[in-house]
C-alpha cells in the first residue's frame, strides 16, 4: 500500500503574466515543486489572501492546519517599512505587493506558532527574521556587492540542523538576493555564512516545531546536487505523519 504524500503548503507568487495564460497569474517555481515531489511530498500552491495587506491570523492558522508542512519560497524584496520602523511606508519599489507581503508574514507567524515544519527559502528566510523582530539591510559584501546569479561556497556551523541535513560543513549554493539579515530575530541563530560574512542559514533555538531557513535557492541545483535535495528530503521526513 502506498502511503499518502504529506501535503506541503506553498504560498503562490503573483505574476503579471505567465506562459499560456492571458492575464495575471499565481505561480510556484517549477524547480521548487519538483524538488518537493522528488522528496515524496505533495506540493500545494495556496492563494495569498490578505486584502489591503492584512491577513487574518485565525484564517491563516485554519488553512495551515490542513497541511503537514509549509514552504515559504523566494520572491520580491520586502519593503523597508516592514522591518525599519523609521522608514517611510510610502516608499515602495516596483513589484512590491501588499497582499503578498501581508500573507507571507502571517503564514510565517502561524506556522511557527502551530509548530508546523517550515522550510524558508531566500525571501522566506527574510520573512521569518522579520516576524521574529529582526531587521534586514540592502547590499552584501561579495563580488560587486552582489549575491545574484551567483554560485558560491558557504560554511555551515558544525552540529547545526543544516549541517546535519547536508552531511558536511561546506556547500556550494545558488544565490539570488539583494537583502541580507542585519539584526537577528528573537531566538534565531546563524548556521551558515558566505565567505564575505553574509548570513546564509538560520535556525530557531528551542522551538517546538522544525524550522530550516536558507538564504540561497536549493531548488536551483537540487536536481543534480544531492546535498541540496536533502534539504527538501528533510522537510518531507519531518512532515510525514
Amino acid at each position: 500500500m502506498t502511503l499518502p504524500r504529506p501535503l506541503i503548503a506553498i504560498p503562490a507568487r503573483f505574476a503579471a503574466s505567465a506562459s499560456a495564460l492571458r492575464y495575471g497569474a499565481e505561480v510556484s517555481a517549477r524547480a521548487l515543486v519538483e524538488a518537493v515531489w522528488r522528496a515524496g511530498g505533495e506540493p500545494v500552491t495556496i492563494h495569498p489572501y490578505a486584502p489591503g495587506g492584512f491577513a487574518y491570523a485565525a484564517d491563516v492558522a485554519a488553512r495551515l492546519t490542513r497541511f503537514d508542512g509549509v514552504l515559504l519560497p523566494g520572491g520580491d524584496d520586502l519593503p523597508p517599512h516592514l522591518y525599519e520602523k523609521e522608514h517611510d511606508w510610502r516608499t515602495r519599489a516596483p513589484g512590491m505587493d501588499d497582499e503578498q507581503d501581508g500573507f507571507d508574514l502571517e503564514v510565517a507567524r502561524q506556522a511557527l506558532r502551530l509548530g508546523r515544519p517550515l522550510l524558508a527559502v531566500c525571501r522566506g528566510l527574510q520573512i521569518v527574521n522579520t516576524v521574529l523582530g529582526g531587521t534586514l539591510r540592502h547590499g552584501v559584501d561579495g563580488p560587486e556587492r552582489e549575491h545574484r546569479h551567483l554560485v558560491h561556497p558557504v560554511t555551515l556551523r558544525p552540529g547545526s540542523r543544516i549541517a546535519r541535513i547536508t552531511g558536511g560543513e561546506k556547500a556550494e549554493v545558488s544565490c539570488y538576493h539583494r537583502l541580507r539579515v542585519d539584526r537577528l530575530g528573537e531566538g534565531l541563530r546563524i548556521t551558515a555564512r558566505a565567505a564575505d560574512g553574509t548570513p546564509e542559514a538560520l535556525e530557531l533555538v528551542g522551538a517546538k516545531g522544525w524550522l530550516t531557513a536558507v538564504q540561497w535557492h536549493p531548488e536551483d541545483t537540487a536536481h543534480e546536487d544531492p546535498t541540496q535535495q536533502r534539504i527538501f528530503d528533510a522537510l518531507i521526513k519531518v512532515a510525514t505523519p
